[in-house]
């Protein structure tokens, strides 16, 4: 396996990622779901890249396990191909011990009821508790934690395109949010988002100076509260250095 890794740099391609067909989306879920590819398990892949620069996919590999670290709170570990197994492993397991039953059994009691009930939810039901949680987290929370800051919603085109709920205007500049409703039971941890979220979140960036911050909110006692609480300090952050960048 490790040799067909290197050779991928010789082919003349621009995609060096294997494809695992319709796979690929019981992979992805179960990684999300269990963080066995967050930062804290693999390193920070897309800051070692920009570091790294790389010219060919070999060099790329080569600099990624000579330097990645698990970022985590406790003491770092050196990332190597056996941890990276490890991983398989457990992602194997948690496929075959707990998604597969649970899929199954889901599957078996699918109704079409539930189906036309789901169409209806997601439409409406979910789409007014969305723009009320929206509306609570920027008026009870962000318009008064952040005075200074004009918080608009993204026009349609942006809202689309760059998966951007709000837009804080800081001067000349901005910094983009993401509202997600969340359960209070939940564990927003586990959100990881999609490569082409990353992308439109890159492109904003570019474009008006601040980053995107997502922001998960729940309700507590029929109100609507901000799970990721931390998250506030690093808007200041953002806000001082927009600021400053005037």
């Amino acid at each position: 396996m490790t040799e067909d890794l290197d050779e991928r740099q010789e082919q003349p391609v621009y995609k060096y990622a294997r494809p695992f067909g319709k796979k690929e989306k019981v992979l992805n879920y179960t990684s999300n779901a269990y963080q066995l590819t967050r930062p804290d398990k693999v390193g920070a892949v897309m800051e070692l890249v920009r570091e790294c620069q790389p010219k060919t996919f070999k060099e790329w590999r080569n600099f990624y396990f000579e330097k990645a670290h698990t970022k985590s709170k406790k003491q770092p570990i050196k990332v190597t191909k056996v941890i990276l197994d490890e991983l398989g492993v457990r992602l194997y397991e948690k496929i075959t011990e707990v998604v597969i039953p649970e899929w199954t059994e889901a599957f078996s009691q699918i109704t079409l009821e539930d189906c036309h009930d789901y169409i209806y939810e997601v439409t409406i039901p979910r789409t007014y508790d969305g723009f009320i949680t929206e509306k609570s987290v920027i008026n009870d929370t962000l318009f008064k934690a952040f005075p200074n800051v004009v918080f608009e919603e993204s026009d349609a085109d942006l809202d689309h395109a760059g998966d951007i709920d709000y837009i804080g205007k800081v001067g000349t500049k901005a910094f983009g949010i993401q509202i997600k409703p969340i359960t209070a039971n939940a564990n927003f941890g586990n959100y990881k988002p999609s490569e082409r979220m990353q992308a439109n979140f890159e492109t904003f960036e570019e474009k008006y100076g601040g980053q995107v911050f997502i922001i998960f909110s729940t309700k507590v006692k029929n109100k609507k509260e901000i799970q990721n609480k931390a998250i506030l300090a690093d808007m200041q952050a953002e806000i001082d250095k927009l600021t400053a960048e005037q």
